[in-house]
């Protein structure tokens, strides 16, 4: 996470990247206002351009650790 964001309740299974339709993984809260959704991929690949324009974001991918280490072993 960067900055000081107002409290916001975390993403859900239905939430859905902006870019492709994934499972969103990150929150980018535009400096104009506005919002946008992205998956762990999408998060990475425009996280800098974003924060370099004033973006905050917050960055839940560590819920994907705790989902591998749950999941069976012929899903790792």
């Amino acid at each position: 996470m960067t900055g000081a964001l107002a409290p916001t309740k975390p993403l859900a299974a239905a939430d859905r990247c902006d870019r492709c339709g994934a499972q969103a993984y990150f929150r980018v809260m535009l400096a104009g206002g506005g919002e946008l959704l992205f998956c762990a991929h999408h998060g990475r690949k425009y996280g800098d351009a974003l924060r370099e324009a004033g973006a905050e974001i917050v960055d839940e991918t560590e819920r994907l650790r705790d989902i591998a280490a749950t999941a069976p072993a012929e899903e790792r």
